[in-house]
């Protein structure tokens, strides 16, 4: 897992994840939410390099945004139960939300996600 959890927004500064760890590493991608019990309003995982995703063995339903390599949206799954499968042609990242996360927020294809570590970076 990353070092410390950073924040997502969109390019109009709208905070879209107040709290996202990133899975960059192999092994911290296969584990995922794994054995947690929830995902919490305003969490979420980034798993980079990842075209696809499952939910085996999950507890919970998650909405997956599927991401090009400049973090813009190109597909939005929402409620993706456990024990299921999705991936996107052209993604390169995947940011794993709660539930209801991406509607309520009005996540939508075409968007453009920038991660701010917290400090003032803006992500670029």
């Amino acid at each position: 897992m990353s070092r410390s959890p950073v924040s997502v927004s969109d390019a109009r500064r709208r905070v879209l994840c107040e709290r996202c760890t990133v899975a960059d590493r192999p092994l911290s991608r296969l584990r995922g939410l794994l054995g947690r019990s929830e995902l919490p309003p305003g969490e979420g995982l980034l798993l980079r390099p990842s075209p696809s995703i499952h939910t085996w063995f999950m507890r919970f339903p998650i909405d997956a945004l599927f991401l090009d390599r400049d973090l813009c949206v190109l597909a939005v799954r929402r409620e993706l139960r456990p024990w299921r499968m999705a991936w996107q042609k052209g993604a390169r990242a995947v940011l794993e939300l709660s539930a209801g996360e991406a509607q309520m927020r009005n996540i939508r294809p075409g968007d453009r996600l920038v991660l701010d570590a917290g400090g003032g970076d803006d992500g670029r």
